[in-house]
């Protein structure tokens, strides 16, 4: 990938970002995201945050290289604390762990107060992502699941407003597990990925079951997880 052109992954997370954005891309790496974003939209404007030394050095050649310094400041910090409270109206988080986005968001929901939507990709489990949505007032208003050079990715993506919706009371477990959205569609890379998922949980079982101490609790949990991947890979 060069600075001009982006992965399918991240030209899908940045399909989701209205015109004009004024978006912080947190984790932002070489700042590849904001780049593509304000190269093609003159109005959109970025904060690229990292943490890291390298890729924040990075990030700044990349977005001076492309006379992008107007636009796009980089920033160094911890998660959202690189954003000030109302600064901006979208935020991106793309290529880390569920839990870790789950953390980013929790630890700095004071400067969500003006954010209208937040679009992630998280590399493993979405659950987290899609519970703390629902507990902290963000309504899921689209799900992706693509397929690129042999992973596969989703990309969530919800907006200010707390709503039950898109989840049924009788099945919101399952909806938080699967995506209510992913679901629904059970496209080709929705049925790899929990293939994938349900193998990874019988072979966990198995050595779990072979172990001295038995930890009884999460055999019960993949168990019923297992049930209810065969169930969705069956039906529809």
């Amino acid at each position: 990938m060069n600075k001009k052109t982006l992965s399918k992954r991240l030209q899908q997370v940045a399909s989701f970002l209205p015109e004009q954005a004024v978006f912080a891309d947190i984790g932002s790496d070489h700042a590849y995201l904001p780049c593509f974003v304000c190269m093609r939209d003159q109005q959109a404007i970025a904060i690229a945050g990292e943490i890291n030394e390298g890729p924040y050095q990075a990030a700044k050649r990349t977005v001076d290289e492309l006379n992008l310094t107007d636009r796009i400041e980089v920033r160094k910090g911890n998660g959202l604390e690189v954003i000030e409270q109302s600064e901006v109206n979208q935020v991106v988080i793309a290529g880390m762990g569920g839990s870790l986005i789950t953390t980013i968001l929790e630890d700095g929901k004071s400067k969500l107060s003006e954010v209208q939507r937040i679009v992630v990709q998280p590399n493993v489990d979405a659950i987290s992502i899609r519970k703390w949505f629902f507990m902290n007032g963000y309504r899921l208003v689209n799900e992706e699941i693509i397929e690129e050079d042999g992973h596969i990715y989703e990309i969530l993506v919800a907006d200010k407003g707390s709503s039950k919706k898109p989840y049924t009371e009788s099945h919101i477990q399952k909806e938080f597990l699967f995506g209510p959205y992913l679901l629904e569609k059970r496209s080709s890379p929705f049925i790899q990925r929990w293939l994938s998922e349900k193998e990874k949980r019988e072979k966990a079982v198995k050595q779990m079951k072979e172990a001295t101490v038995l930890d009884e609790e999460k055999i019960l949990r993949f168990e019923s997880e297992i049930k209810l991947i065969e169930e969705v890979l069956t039906s529809g």
